[in-house]
């Protein structure tokens, strides 16, 4: 007998039982997911509407924004809600697709940023065959494989997880319905399904680690080997704000799951949530848009044609 429906909802502890934290909390969420919006779709726009923003770069740029945008917004409004009201409950169904959509894109990121850095290869290490190497057809290809890992990805943790039995507790010690935050009230065996997640997360975080750190040697060697000032500085500047998202979105992932299981405590979890839920799809846009100079450049032409 399928015990999973004796639990028909469950029971967010969200970040603070504090009153006065609340209100304070709910506005500064509210602050970073407006820029998030602003700042991703606004991207997203610009890069779509601007012809000259038209080349593979800008295109792994355009589905980062629009994948941060996504992911964001799977946990934000949830977040905020219950900064507001005192009822943090949410339905079975409603945990599942928050739990695939956030697992999704994050995944969907995860090999953007990968394919980002197969990009940078080419364009650094082998400039006078960028375009032949860079195709439209191989920009959409590394897109679509990047959107199919992400949400299979998703449809096993969302298998994994719900294919347990929940027959108790129903309250989750998080903010949101995350994985192994779900997976711990069931009251069924979970040792297979743990293991599951394990393996998965780090196959999928092992692939687009090792893309990046494998193409980042081979521009690092490159740069080394110019004697031109002038392309040594474009070529940095070519890879600074890749190198700068990569870093806070692993650095993030290191923090979180790679300290000592004696360092682990569930505030300092929530926290690093935070950061990569809500901070990290703020950031990016910014980190782009602040350190690019065609960004720029194609954003002061859009308010000179709005005036």
């Amino acid at each position: 007998m399928d015990n999973r429906t004796e639990v028909t909802h469950f029971l967010l502890i969200g970040l603070t039982d504090d009153p006065g934290l609340q209100l304070p909390l709910f506005m500064i969420f509210l602050f970073i997911y407006t820029i998030t919006l602003m700042g991703n779709l606004g991207m997203t726009l610009l890069i779509v509407l601007d012809s000259r923003l038209h080349t593979p770069m800008y295109f792994f740029l355009c589905n980062l924004s629009l994948v941060d945008f996504c992911y964001s917004s799977a946990v934000t409004p949830t977040v905020m809600t219950g900064l507001l009201i005192e009822d943090k409950v949410i339905s079975y169904s409603d945990c599942a697709a928050q739990m695939f959509f956030f697992a999704g894109f994050a995944t969907v990121e995860n090999y953007l940023l990968a394919s980002m850095a197969y990009d940078r290869y080419a364009a650094v290490c082998k400039p006078l065959h960028y375009s032949s190497t860079m195709t439209t057809s191989v920009c959409i290809s590394l897109s679509i494989v990047s959107y199919a890992c992400g949400f299979l990805n998703a449809s096993i943790h969302i298998g994994d997880t719900f294919n347990l039995s929940f027959c108790g507790s129903n309250i989750v010690h998080h903010f949101f319905c995350d994985v192994p935050a779900v997976m711990v009230l069931s009251c069924s065996d979970r040792h297979v399904s743990e293991l599951v997640l394990v393996y998965v997360v780090s196959f999928n975080i092992f692939v687009a680690i090792s893309v990046i750190w494998i193409s980042y040697i081979f521009i690092f060697i490159t740069i080394f080997k110019m004697k031109s000032s002038a392309g040594y500085r474009k070529a940095i500047s070519t890879c600074a704000s890749h190198f700068t998202a990569v870093s806070i979105f692993y650095g993030t992932i290191i923090f979180m799951y790679m300290q000592p299981s004696s360092s682990h405590s569930m505030d300092t979890d929530k926290i690093a949530s935070v950061f990569y839920t809500m901070i990290i799809p703020m950031l990016n846009p910014l980190v782009y848009g602040l350190r690019n100079k065609e960004v720029k450049s194609a954003f002061t032409k859009m308010l000179q044609v709005a005036k």
